[in-house]
């Protein structure tokens, strides 16, 4: 039996040998490449988080809100008339909801009835200051013939008194003149009590054209609050909006407070975000804010930060928290931040209050502002 013995090398062939070297040279270059494009990319990460990503502030604290109205009338009725239908679009001063108007109607022809009856009653009393006007000018009148012929008699007892002393005259004469001048004297007395009468007539009638106003103003402010209910029969929405809420049907009866509907004005939406307090440092009313709306996936939006809440959200609760108690635990408290929306009218179509936002808000201008405070409190 022959044996045949295998006489190659166990490190392999010279060829093999060769051809292992350039894989491990290419394997190697592929190693040091991605350490280096680790490198670039982390060196990218980290400028972009220096320069940009340190100063972004993000919450999913944050919900569009617009500012409603509550339509509710001011007067009780049965509805008879409803205008508008649920999500209906509604200008500025369309007319939503009618109440029965036949009794605030009625109130308003009674209201206009006492207003004339009341100028009338003003008529007579300044037709009764004139009738009493004149009868001053003719008490006076009176009064001065009476003072006249009063004059008269006295001058005729005068002139006949002597000649009664020197007997030329006789008594009886002197007598009869002297009741004339007594009669005459009492006449006088009586007109001048009538003119006095008279004018005091005119104060009590001038009293009476003053009270006779006051009645005719006051039945005029009750016409014009009739008015005002016939014209509050018509409720008109106040604002351009949508309808929602809407809970007001035909023969409902409703009294002054009750809620109807609610007109949402879609078209000046705005986003309230709450921030931490640790968050808020270097925001400030100008800074852009990036929303993405969680009902549209994929579509970032824009805004701009408006204002700030002049107390954190605690401060405004029904029952706000009382800190000063043994058993204290600190949380930290979000302050409402409000932000003016920047999307065109396509995309506030699609926009509803309440849905939920997160938002980013850059705050890299108040860098320069936190070094000037810096500054300035060293130099202080």
């Amino acid at each position: 039996m022959s044996t045949t013995i295998d006489a190659r090398p166990r490190g392999g062939t010279q060829q093999e040998t060769g051809a292992n070297g350039p894989r491990r040279a290419r394997s190697r270059r592929w190693l040091i490449g991605l350490l280096i494009v680790a490198l670039v990319a982390g060196l990218a990460w980290f400028v972009h988080w220096w320069t940009v990503d340190r100063f972004i502030e993000s919450t999913d604290d944050a919900y569009l809100k617009a500012d409603n109205v509550t339509v509710a009338p001011k007067i009780s009725g049965y509805v008879t008339q409803v205008f508008v239908r649920d999500n209906e679009t509604v200008a500025a001063g369309a007319p939503l909801v009618r109440l029965d108007t036949r009794q605030y109607e009625a109130s308003l022809a009674q209201a206009q009835a006492t207003v004339a009856a009341r100028e009338a009653d003003l008529a007579r009393a300044q037709a009764d200051l004139k009738q009493q006007q004149a009868a001053v000018v003719q008490a006076q009148a009176q009064e001065e013939v009476a003072r006249v012929a009063a004059r008269h008699a006295q001058d005729d007892v005068a002139r006949y008194t002597p000649l009664v002393a020197t007997g030329a005259e006789t008594g009886e004469r002197l007598a009869s003149l002297v009741s004339t001048r007594d009669q005459a004297r009492a006449t006088l007395a009586a007109n001048a009590a009538a003119v006095r009468s008279a004018q005091t007539q005119i104060d009590a009638t001038a009293a009476q054209i003053a009270q006779a106003r006051a009645q005719l103003e006051a039945a005029r402010a009750s016409l014009r609050q009739a008015q005002l209910d016939v014209n509050d029969t018509t409720l008109y929405s106040s604002i351009a909006g949508r309808i929602g809420d809407r809970s007001v049907r035909v023969g409902q009866y409703v009294q002054p407070g009750t809620r109807l509907l609610t007109v949402v004005p879609v078209q000046s939406l705005y986003l309230e975000a709450n921030f931490k307090e640790t968050q808020i440092g270097r925001m400030r009313p100008g800074q852009p804010a990036t929303l993405h709306v969680d009902a549209l996936r994929g579509v970032d939006l824009h805004g701009v930060v408006d204002s700030f809440a002049p107390g954190t959200g605690a401060q405004f609760a029904l029952l706000p928290p009382e800190n000063a108690t043994g058993n204290f635990t600190k949380i930290v408290q979000r302050v409402p931040v409000r932000i003016r929306v920047q999307a065109d009218a396509q995309t506030r179509s699609v926009l509803l209050p309440g849905l939920s936002v997160t938002v980013d808000i850059d705050t890299r201008g108040a860098a320069s502002d936190d070094r000037r405070l810096a500054a300035n409190s060293d130099h202080g």
